[in-house]
């Protein structure tokens, strides 16, 4: 996301021109076919593909021969038969995507692979706390919540972690192991149980919620959590002055955060949202088409011959 990394100042400069092409509702490259492969009862970058004018076939296991017994390699090499440009797989299993991109020869994105990694939400959310903050550099991070089942935590710990964050981990004692305070070599993490301690100098919170869809027993009532765990205005008072609230989504009103919080000020909730649009609308415009630092996004050249011709 910065220029210190080529591929990042790549991704950067992409993510500026799609972000552009959202603003203006401007579709475009109507040569794509990407297929979106979901294990898991959610959709994934629904908006991108067709913001790129892709042509897009989603296949959730529900209804795929997934359900009748096939391997999920025997499904992708049949989705791979059609000739897609790009697969992009959410997967219960973590390390699923990896499985299966070693297998095929076209670029598979990983959006969501079980506890494991969320790549383009990390990158979504470098942007929106560099748009919000200016910079990226030598944050203070907390991350509120069920950080145990959480991949948004571990893609924003490894990235943020490059770039010089420390990280304070909150929640609940078993879902907060000490053992996370070691997962990114090198990145200062430390675990906390009380969110006042948390909170304190925080200049990025990012909340997540309680996934109650892993757990068959939650270890805390609802009350109990929203009594020691949930960010309201006045605990939200202990953070940096300037601090900003994230959160991937989707939100449990009262429970993990309240209304005031959510919809303040601080909140950077819906320009996640957006930015999440043309961070993917990135990721796939890079990886189908090859695209280098210096080449200018097929759309915005469109619009410039556009205009030149409007003014002949």
């Amino acid at each position: 996301m910065v220029s210190e990394c080529p591929s990042c100042a790549t991704l950067c400069v992409c993510v500026c021109q799609c972000t552009h092409l959202v603003s203006h509702n401007i579709w475009t490259i109507p040569w794509l076919f990407c297929v979106l492969v979901v294990v898991s009862p959610v959709v994934p970058m629904p908006a991108s593909p067709s913001r790129l004018g892709a042509d897009s076939m989603n296949l959730q296991a529900e209804a795929s021969s997934l359900k009748k017994g096939e391997t999920l390699l025997d499904t992708v090499f049949n989705l791979n038969a059609m000739k897609p440009d790009c697969l992009v797989m959410r997967h219960a299993a973590s390390g699923a995507a990896h499985y299966v991109a070693r297998h095929l020869d076209i670029p598979v994105v990983n959006a969501g692979d079980g506890t494991h990694e969320h790549p383009s939400q990390g990158l979504l959310d470098a942007l929106t706390i560099r748009d919000r903050l200016g910079t990226i550099k030598n944050l203070n991070v907390t991350i509120l919540g069920d950080i145990l089942h959480s991949r948004v935590a571990r893609s924003n710990i490894h990235l943020l972690g490059k770039f010089g964050c420390k990280f304070t981990l909150c929640g609940p004692a078993m879902w907060v192991p000490h053992e996370l305070e070691k997962i990114a070599p090198g990145t200062p993490i430390r675990c906390v149980y009380r969110i006042e301690e948390a909170l304190d100098g925080a200049d990025v919170i990012i909340m997540l919620r309680v996934q109650t869809e892993r757990l068959d027993d939650p270890p805390l009532s609802a009350n109990d959590y929203v009594l020691l765990y949930q960010l309201n205005a006045e605990r939200l008072r202990r953070a940096s002055p300037k601090a900003i609230v994230l959160h991937p989504g989707p939100m449990n009103r009262g429970i993990e955060i309240t209304p005031e919080v959510a919809d303040g000020p601080q909140s950077c909730v819906l320009e996640q949202v957006t930015n999440g649009v043309a961070v993917r609308m990135a990721i796939l415009y890079l990886l189908i088409s090859g695209a280098t630092e210096t080449d200018a996004h097929p759309a915005l050249e469109v619009k410039s011959k556009g205009s030149a011709n409007a003014s002949d």
